[in-house]
């Protein structure tokens, strides 16, 4: 959707190799729906309902600039909704390692049409022999009448507590850190008792994630805490820092990274 996602991916594909990250999660990653399906390799790990792949797939485009690169990474992309009317808008998960992966909607609503509509994606793998479950999500605003995040809040954790495992949880959750008895408090009280890598991380480089008005979050003028890394507790957690905010790299979107490093 951006004016040159040539560029984003360019900037994104360099400090992937660079940096060496074991998993990486990304939301709004969008494809045209007139746009012809691509052909894919065996680094793609599709889910039992997969939505067709197309040849300007945001995370498509990446993993092949990647491997013109020498880096290969496993991925998958779950569907969502449609975004502008024009687009598939999904969920992306890469991996350096094998994924077993799920895509689950989490949502109340399950029309494509609905903006409402989210599913994420759950990767299973295993690192020096310990199973590892990770989930890349995009969950809705904060509603009273609970059928937003809260529904899809409670569905995650319906789904995440049939299986123990470690657990790494990231994505954009449109509820602000510093908001009380809203979406960030119900996630700290669930039964899934997680640990926020920002809050347990023995480093930390700046904090937020939005600094001003974005879809969503129109006139916005504060900054917000709404993109997050949650781990179960066997997870030590040395660093949390911000990045593409034009400080460590450039801004590739209009919400920030978040890069943490665990043990």
């Amino acid at each position: 959707m951006e004016e040159d996602g040539q560029k984003q991916i360019e900037v994104l594909a360099k400090k992937i190799i660079k940096e060496k990250y074991d998993f990486i999660g990304l939301q709004e990653v969008n494809q045209l729906i007139t746009s012809s399906v691509a052909k894919l390799d065996n680094h793609f790990q599709p889910t039992i309902e997969q939505q067709a792949i197309h040849q300007d797939n945001f995370l498509f485009c990446l993993t092949e600039r990647l491997k013109e690169l020498g880096c290969h990474y496993y991925w998958s992309w779950g569907y969502n909704h449609i975004g502008y009317d024009i687009y598939h808008e999904g969920i992306g998960l890469l991996s350096k390692t094998p994924l077993k992966v799920e895509n689950h909607l989490i949502s109340e609503s399950s029309d494509p049409a609905d903006y409402h509509t989210r599913s994420l994606v759950i990767g299973e793998t295993k690192i020096n022999g310990r199973k590892i479950r990770i989930v890349s999500s995009h969950f809705s605003w904060w509603q009273d009448d609970e059928k937003a995040f809260a529904f899809e809040w409670q569905a995650l954790e319906e789904i995440l507590m049939e299986k123990q495992s470690s657990l790494i949880l990231m994505g954009d959750f449109n509820n602000d850190a510093k908001i009380n008895d809203e979406g960030y408090d119900l996630v700290k009280e669930s039964s899934l008792k997680l640990q926020d890598a920002f809050v347990v991380a023995e480093n930390t480089v700046n904090e937020y994630t939005v600094e001003e008005a974005i879809d969503g979050w129109a006139g916005n003028v504060a900054k917000l805490r709404i993109d997050y890394v949650f781990t179960s507790h066997d997870f030590k957690v040395e660093s949390y820092k911000i990045v593409f905010d034009n400080e460590n790299e450039p801004m590739i979107s209009d919400h920030y990274g978040v890069e943490v490093v665990m043990d």
